[in-house]
Parts: C-alpha cells; sequence; structure tokens
C-alpha cells in the first residue's frame, strides 16, 4: 500500500563507496496487523545477509484483458492474430525509466551495479546486502518472525520508505512487510503423507459395472447395437454418436493435446486393455509424450500403490477421440511434492516456470516467483526429491492444454492467484487454451476445506468458488449425465448422481468468485441468467468479503462459471484387478471438450489457419453451436445450489459441444 503522505527527509551517510544523496523519502508499504501466526522476536543483527528483491512496476497489466480480446473477439479485426512469446514479454516489462532511476537510487547510495542481477523478465533487480544497508537503505528495522505452530523462520519489517519520486517505480520489496523465509519449509519424507485425502477437482468416482442403474432403456432398442448401453456404459463410440464427432483423418504436426498431472501417473497395461476393449483405432502401445518437470515421474507398474486410474481416464478419454494425434503429459514435480500437493492443495506455479522461463521470475501484484511457503523448492535435498535447479522455460506450451486440478480459491491467497492468472492470460495471447474442470461438489468445495461441509461462514451456508475456474482467462468445464432411461437421442442433463453410499452425491460445480469480476464477454449471458433462475438466494456484491459478517450466500458481481460443459459420466475403464467400473466426474468432461478443441485447430491448420487459442468470447458470442443444457441444478452448502435454465447457466455453462456447428464456426474465422 503507498502511503505518501508520510514524508521524511533523509541524508545518507556513505555506506560502501557511493556518493552521499539527499531524497525526500515516503512510506511506501506498512503492515496494517500483525502478520498472522507469526511472532515477532529478535531484531537481526546487522553483519547478516539478506537478498533484497526489488520489484520493478510492470507495465500495462491493466491492459492484458484488452489485449486478450483484440485476438480472441470474433467481431474484431485483430482475431486470430496471436503475438509472439517475444512480443508478450515486451509488452509488459517495466519502462526502461524504471529500471534506470531505481539503479540510479542504490547506485548513489554506494551499491555498486557489479552487485546488481537484472532479471531476463526486466521484472525485478536483486542484490545481497548487510541488514545494516538494507535498513539505512529502506528507513527501517528487521526482524525475526516465529511461526506459532513450527519451528520455520522468516524475516521481515512492520514498514520501509523509498525516494518519493521512485513510488511509481517501485511495487514492492522483499524482504519487507511480506515476511521472507530463511529456510526452506520442512519436507515431508517420501510417501509420508497419505495420499488422497483431499483431491481437489481431479477425482472421479466410480460404481460397480452390475450397479442397479445398468438397465437399458426401452427406447435404446432401436440404435444400433454399439449405442444401446451408452446411458450406462459412455464408451468412445459413444461419445462420438452424442457430439457427431467425427473420426480424425488429419495430424498437424506440433497440435500435441497437453495435460498437466501432479501426483498420478498412468499404467501402460491399463491403457492398452482399455484400447482393446473400446477403442480398437488405438494401437497398443500408444502412450503420451513425456514431458516431466522438476522430477516428475512418468507411469508407474500396474502393481504400484500409486496406481489410481485417473491419469488413465485422462488418456483413455483423448487418444480415443483424437488419435492419430498425440497427447503430451506435463508431469510436474517429484514424488514428495506431488504427494503433498495432492493431499493438501494443488499448485500450478512450477508448471507454469516451465513453459515460460520469465515466469521463473515474473513480478506482479506484489508476488516475484514462486512462493516457498506454497510452491515446492528446488533443488529439494530430500531422499528421493529432485536434486537439480528449477526448470524454467524447457518446454514449449501445446495449443490445448487441460488442468483437472484445482481447490477453492480461498486456499491460496488473491495475489498469488491473480499472478498466475496473468500468467494464463499470457498464454492466451499466445494462442493456446486452457481448460480446467469445474469440480464434483456442486457450490461447495470438498468436505473440511472451509467448514466441515465445504462451505463457508459461521453457519457453513455461504457457495465456496474454485480456483482455476474463476480465473477469466481459463475455460471452465462442467458436467452433464444421461439418465438411466434416456439414450444419446434425448439431450443432457446437469451430473447430479448418487453413486454408491460410500461417495454419496457427486455433482458438477459452479458459481460465482469472490477474486476476480466477471469478465465483460459474459455479462449479457450472466444477466440473462438472473432474470430468468429466479433465485431465491441473498447475495452480496463484493470482493474478498469478510464471511464472518457479509450477509448473501454467493457474489453477484464475481467471474461466474463454468463456461461450457460436456459428458462426465458413465465412462468405462478398468482397475488393476481387471474388473470393469464405470467414472464420474467433470475431468472427464474437460478432457473430451479438450479433445474437440484440439479436433478444431487440426481443421483449422488444414486449410493454414492458426489455432482458436482462448475460445470463450467466441462461444458467449455464438451460444447456438452448444447444445443448451435445461434440466438439472447443482447442490451443496445445504441448498439446491444454481438450476440450469435456457441460455448460460452455473451449473452447465453455455452448454455441451455440437461439433459440426463448431467446426463450422471456426472455420469461417480468420
Amino acid at each position: 500500500m503507498l502511503l505518501p503522505q508520510f514524508l521524511v527527509i533523509v541524508a545518507f551517510a556513505v555506506v560502501s563507496n557511493g556518493v552521499p544523496a539527499t531524497f525526500k523519502h515516503a512510506l511506501h508499504e506498512k503492515r496494517d496487523r500483525p502478520a498472522s501466526n507469526w511472532i515477532k522476536t529478535a531484531k537481526l543483527e546487522g553483519s547478516a545477509i539478506l537478498p533484497m528483491r526489488i520489484g520493478l512496476t510492470q507495465t500495462n497489466l491493466e491492459k492484458g484483458y484488452d489485449y486478450l480480446m483484440e485476438v480472441s473477439d470474433p467481431h474484431s479485426q485483430r482475431y486470430g492474430q496471436h503475438w509472439s512469446k517475444e512480443a508478450v514479454h515486451d509488452a509488459f516489462a517495466p519502462e526502461e525509466e524504471t529500471i534506470e532511476a531505481v539503479r540510479e537510487w542504490l547506485k548513489n547510495f554506494g551499491i555498486r551495479d557489479s552487485r546488481v542481477v537484472h532479471t531476463d523478465n526486466k521484472g525485478w533487480l536483486a542484490f545481497d546486502a548487510s541488514v545494516e544497508e538494507a535498513e539505512q537503505l529502506l528507513l527501517t528495522e528487521f526482524y525475526e518472525h516465529e511461526h506459532k505452530y513450527s519451528e520455520e523462520i522468516r524475516v521481515g519489517c512492520d514498514q520501509y520508505h523509498v525516494p518519493e519520486h521512485l513510488q511509481l517505480h517501485i511495487d514492492y520489496i522483499t524482504p519487507g512487510i511480506k515476511l521472507s523465509p530463511v529456510v526452506k519449509r520442512t519436507i515431508q519424507s517420501k510417501r509420508s503423507i497419505p495420499l488422497l485425502s483431499k483431491r481437489g477437482h481431479h477425482q472421479s468416482h466410480r460404481h460397480d459395472s452390475n450397479s442397479e442403474h445398468e438397465t437399458m432403456p426401452l427406447a435404446a432398442a432401436k440404435l444400433p447395437k454399439n449405442l444401446q448401453t451408452c446411458t450406462f456404459n459412455m464408451t468412445p463410440t459413444c461419445i462420438r454418436a452424442l457430439y457427431s464427432i467425427p473420426a480424425p483423418s488429419k495430424v498437424s504436426p506440433g497440435n500435441s493435446l497437453g495435460i498437466f498431472q501432479q501426483g498420478l501417473y498412468f499404467t501402460k497395461a491399463g491403457l492398452d486393455r482399455f484400447y482393446a476393449s473400446f477403442a480398437p483405432w488405438v494401437p497398443k502401445g500408444t502412450y503420451p509424450v513425456a514431458a516431466l518437470i522438476d522430477g516428475g515421474k512418468y507411469d508407474i507398474p500396474a502393481s504400484d500403490d500409486l496406481d489410481d486410474f485417473d491419469a488413465n481416464l485422462d488418456y483413455e478419454m483423448s487418444y480415443s477421440l483424437i488419435y492419430p494425434q498425440n497427447v503430451t503429459v506435463y508431469s510436474v514435480d517429484d514424488q514428495i511434492y506431488a504427494a503433498e500437493e495432492i493431499s493438501s492443495r494443488d499448485t500450478y506455479n512450477t508448471f507454469l516456470d516451465a513453459l515460460d522461463g520469465s515466469y521463473c521470475t515474473y513480478s506482479a501484484y506484489g508476488e516475484t516467483g514462486n512462493d516457498p511457503s506454497i510452491d515446492p523448492v528446488y533443488p529439494n535435498p530430500a531422499s528421493g526429491g529432485y536434486h537439480s535447479k528449477l526448470q524454467c522455460g524447457v518446454y514449449k506450451p501445446t495449443n490445448v492444454i487441460i488442468i483437472n486440478y484445482g481447490q477453492a480459491e480461498i486456499d491460496l491467497p488473491i495475489n498469488y492467484t491473480k499472478r498466475q492468472c496473468n500468467e494464463f492470460m499470457k498464454l492466451a495471447l499466445q494462442g493456446h487454451s486452457i481448460l480446467s474442470s469445474t469440480g464434483n461438489t456442486g457450490v461447495a468445495s470438498f468436505a473440511g476445506d472451509g467448514g466441515e461441509n465445504g462451505c463457508l461462514g459461521p453457519e457453513e451456508k455461504i457457495f465456496n468458488p474454485g480456483y482455476p475456474n474463476n480465473c477469466p482467462y481459463v475455460t471452465s468445464v462442467g458436467g452433464t449425465i444421461l439418465y438411466p432411461d434416456q439414450t444419446i437421442q434425448d439431450r443432457e442433463s446437469v451430473m447430479n448422481w448418487n453413486i454408491s453410499a460410500g461417495v454419496g452425491n457427486t455433482t458438477s460445480s459452479g458459481g460465482f468468485s469472490n477474486y476476480f469480476a466477471s469478465p465483460s464477454y459474459q455479462a449479457a449471458a450472466v444477466d440473462r441468467y438472473f432474470d430468468k433462475a429466479n433465485l431465491k438466494y441473498k447475495y452480496y456484491s463484493q470482493f474478498e468479503p469478510d464471511f464472518n459478517t457479509v450477509k448473501g450466500l454467493y457474489n453477484r458481481i464475481g467471474r461466474a462459471y463454468p463456461d461450457v460443459s460436456a459428458m462426465a459420466g458413465g465412462f468405462p475403464s478398468y482397475i488393476t484387478s481387471g474388473k470393469l467400473l464405470h467414472w464420474y466426474g467433470t475431468n472427464l468432461a474437460s478432457v473430451l471438450f479438450g479433445s474437440v478443441i484440439t479436433l478444431l485447430n487440426e481443421e483449422r491448420i488444414a486449410v493454414g489457419k492458426g489455432p482458436v487459442g482462448f475460445v470463450n468470447p467466441v462461444l458467449y458470442s455464438h451460444p447456438h453451436v452448444l447444445n443448451d443444457i435445461t434440466n438439472g441444478t447443482t447442490y451443496g452448502c445445504n441448498t439446491a445450489g444454481f438450476p440450469a435454465v435456457e441460455g448460460w447457466d452455473p451449473a452447465t455453462g453455455l452448454g455441451t459441444p455440437n461439433y459440426p456447428k463448431m467446426k463450422e464456426l471456426f472455420l469461417s474465422l480468420p
């Protein structure tokens, strides 16, 4: 927070070989309240060394949305003219004036240029300084802070000053009011964390293939035999028939479908068994291209205790729809961190680092680089850890990337998510489509995330929106199903399925963000929903509310999701024993929709056009290319959630794919 009204005049003494200089200083940041769960203890010794980082003010962050709309809005004359990586980098880099002004300040103080490192993305200046130097430079005092519930120690100050003329050039400085770690966070030993206590969005639920739901509908008798049991056995053949998806005939180099994985691994035997039974057009031995990041694992034996089947579902769904095109797996983080992340919360920074080298040190919203209190720290010296440096910019992003991991947005600091969401915007500017599944918990999060029922507020009634679905630069995908008495000729409903007594209700998620505002491309559709749905719940209109006092159940002005949906129920897959089970979950839907976009990219590339990139503005402008879903509702927080209505709704978005109409539309665009 900038507080220019607090000014002081300071004459600097020479500290090193610097030249004395006098500046009018201003209070740049001040802590409003004591750091939560941290106790300020001893003052740091003056000779101790601090790694100082000065985050430089980025340019054009506020223009990112407009830049993206220029190349993504179908009515724009620049539609499809995606930017190069270099153009994106230059557009948001600090101005040269900013860099030179801060360098001059440091030089005048006595910090020679040879001590200062300027990152490749120009986002910040870094140098080591003694505590005495740093305190004189910033007119502050640095203290140790001990965590109440662990042995972790961080350093920081309560406030600091910078020259008044530099306030517009400096975003923030660390260590500062944001406490900086002096030791790496404690890492659990390999496999010591129980897996799957928290699974986020990437959790498919299953039921036995002999369940009571598996009775062929009477109307199905008129269909071809391989389409008669689609209601409970949603094979690739059923999916193609449901959405009129043709068998692919084109394979463009560089159009592999990318899938993010974190702590879940596939088995080759499982894929081969699925191909033989349900997708014989995919040859045995067809496995994803490996893009392993920071110690990420590729596959596992079928007998391994990490065999969870969810990863197999992603490749079974995608290969069966897009083969002979390929799939790329971005397997992220060593098995120590991956186990911790999948059991606690999901993070994407190391993944984004590997796709964009500048992101490793990128500064935005008071965040620079990875946050060691949240993200993995590499090298990881633990036994079984990834012992090399953090991988930065080692892989080229695929045209379509699917992220089926997530959590409640409240689980992560708002500025952490804003910086990450901004990176999704940069990828979209370059023509990449980022998709995320909404999750399977309705308007709540998973049990225990927030309240016991996954909801917020003292009465556990406030809806708990998810991340990264709340990011306006991501295409959020919800789930649908067919009811037991329906066939593929019937319209789908919101995925809401009581699979078994042990699993309970599986409900497609949706809602409104408490962090991000509703983007203009969806504003009219959301307004129409409120007119039609006639919701009786009280709502609020504010961001980052105090859930102890706010009145209402959801934020009416927040980014609304999902954007689209797809079939998410009854997909067949084998477990290790060879038993056939059927699976439900929005992760199936997002892979399905991502496969559709990959096929559309094939069609555009074949006629000399580029990838579709960020599809949301096109789809909201042309909702007729999707099958509108009007039946069903999302549940959670002891409510009926949000019902599906005609048009967009926060249960199924704009609807499910109509491939022929989508192909016609996207081929008509430049």
